[in-house]
């Protein structure tokens, strides 16, 4: 769909499981209460491995599921865990201060549970259909939380249709890295799209995800100096519909749009700011996301051979024209102006050729000679790649998605269900999907509550329409150059405008990389202790 994916690429590095638990375990705080308690912990050891193959032992106090709304929905999602290190291969390590990485674990806008997280990690989305979780309204259905999205399932779950697939935790190893590098490890979890309650009713649709990821951060920053870590250098993280949720996170920080949806649910009454964003793969941007798709990929033939109806994608492509006019970015790199008519030079000078470049320059020479052998389209000259935009899409070959990739005519794609609201599943949220609908269901029109929705369900639109002061500063963007789950250029617009606003932006491609890739979290883990000026605290 436009809201996740399939196989994510695992990090450099491999991820060691072994976790024991000690014997002095004490309960977990009362979901009654928005008080952290900081003895209600148990000590766990676990050996994670670094980037370049080092092990290290890092003991650390978890605290289990700790619900952090005072009135909840569904205290199966909307609940948190917490690990914060005290020991790093044998050195005590004060986390008082540390930086405090906040990984959801969204993937496809599903419900991601941490109910039954029994260490750090251990966060997962909970596919639609099955039984309903303990703690979940009566009669509700869901998902059981689970460490990653099957595609089966997704398969099952309302708009599930050849454009879906869901991940949440294809940037997992964040965690352990961040857990091993000394920061807290704060997985919050989310209600999702698939919800619904006895009466038939979803519960988790739009805005429902982005306010239990805010209400989170609220209980957080409620608790400062009782829970462990900084909570003024709160990073966050996430992966597709949750690389969404993350630069929502971070556009939107105090914004009083939601605050009627917090203050219903009995959130803290606290700042839901963030200090940096971590964004990998974000399918954002929804409204405008079928124009930018047709733009990106519509001359792509889909995977049976066939291309989309070209009617369709080039009315979205001229919509999305008129969509990047109206931005008014100008490029990184002092590139100037960007416009539908040079964004594709723009991609391959400012991302494309040097990545490639990069790519290239690392391998051996007999590697190097094999790759470009089957690569015939790439240019190498005194040690730079170049090559023309066309035959970069021709490599990348096939598309993901049928046309329209996100507001399916037929209401068949995941994010018609993130609309969807009561009994309805899934509903229109563009003009143009509504004026093309085949289902005889949304009578050709958008229904009045879907533009406020998107507002409050976009990052654009707190960074272009209402320029939020608080959102964050700082800004880690990846994406993978064979990623079609989304168009390239909604994290390339996304980056741009960051820049043209002063934020702090790292933002790279990762070539030949598809959905979910995290081939660079070492750096991520590095990349935070320089924006937050993080130095470990040995005791």
């Amino acid at each position: 769909m436009g809201i996740g994916a399939t196989a994510g690429v695992a990090a450099v590095g491999g991820i060691a499981l072994s976790a024991n638990a000690s014997s002095d375990s004490k309960s977990s705080s009362s979901s009654g209460s928005l008080v952290f308690d900081p003895d209600a912990c148990t000590k766990l050891t676990k050996t994670v491995t670094d980037t370049a193959g080092t092990e290290h032992t890092v003991v650390y106090h978890f605290w289990k599921a700790i619900t952090y709304v005072a009135k909840p929905v569904d205290a199966t999602y909307q609940s948190l865990i917490v690990s914060a290190p005290v020991e790093i291969d044998g050195k005590a390590v004060d986390a008082s201060n540390a930086p405090i990485l906040l990984a959801n674990s969204v993937g496809g806008y599903l419900p991601a549970s941490v109910s039954t997280a029994t260490e750090v990690g251990g966060g997962g989305s909970a596919m639609g259909g099955g039984a309903a979780p303990s703690g979940a309204p009566t009669g509700s259905t869901g998902g059981t939380a689970s460490g990653s999205a099957a595609p089966s399932a997704a398969a099952s779950a309302p708009g599930a249709n050849g454009n879906t697939n869901a991940t949440g935790g294809a940037t997992s190893s964040n965690q352990l890295l961040a857990l091993a590098a000394g920061y807290v490890v704060i997985e919050p979890g989310a209600r999702g799209r698939t919800l619904k309650n006895s009466s038939g009713e979803y519960y988790g649709t739009a805005p429902a995800a982005i306010v239990d990821l805010k209400a989170a951060v609220r209980y957080i920053r409620a608790n400062k100096g009782r829970i462990p870590g900084n909570v003024e250098r709160i990073v966050s993280a996430g992966t597709s519909a949750g690389g969404a949720l993350s630069s929502l996170l971070g556009a939107s920080g105090d914004s009083p749009a939601y605050d009627p949806y917090l203050k219903a649910l009995g959130a803290a009454d606290a700042s839901d700011a963030i200090f940096a964003t971590g964004a990998w793969c974000p399918i954002t941007d929804l409204e405008h996301a079928d124009g930018a798709y047709e733009w990106n990929w519509g001359a792509n033939d889909l995977s049976i051979g066939k291309q989309v109806n070209q009617t369709v994608s080039k009315a979205l492509q001229a919509q999305f024209a008129e969509y990047q006019a109206g931005l008014k970015l100008r490029g990184l790199g002092g590139f100037g102006p960007l416009n539908a008519r040079n964004l594709d030079e723009y991609m391959v000078r400012q991302y494309l050729e040097p990545l490639a470049t990069t790519y290239l320059a690392a391998l051996s020479d007999t590697a190097r000679a094999t790759y470009l052998k089957a690569n015939t389209f790439i240019t190498w000259s005194g040690g730079r790649a170049t090559f023309t935009w066309s035959d970069f899409l021709t490599h990348v070959g096939a598309r993901k998605k049928d046309a329209p990739a996100f507001d399916a005519f037929d209401l068949s794609a995941g994010e018609n269900n993130e609309f969807g609201t009561g009994t309805t599943s899934a509903r229109h949220f563009t003009a143009y999907g509504a004026k093309n609908d085949s289902t005889g269901l949304s009578g050709k029109r958008v229904a009045g509550d879907i533009p406020e929705k998107l507002d409050l369900m976009n990052p654009m639109y707190h960074l272009v329409e209402k320029v939020n002061p608080n959102r964050s500063k700082h800004w880690w963007i990846r994406l993978g150059t064979k990623d079609s789950d989304t168009a390239l250029t909604v994290a390339a617009n996304l980056a741009a405008r960051l820049d043209n606003l002063g934020d702090d932006v790292n933002h790279l491609y990762y070539w030949d990389e598809g959905h979910g890739a995290n081939t660079d979290p070492g750096d991520f883990i590095t990349w935070i202790a320089q924006v937050t000026g993080h130095r470990a605290k040995h005791t």
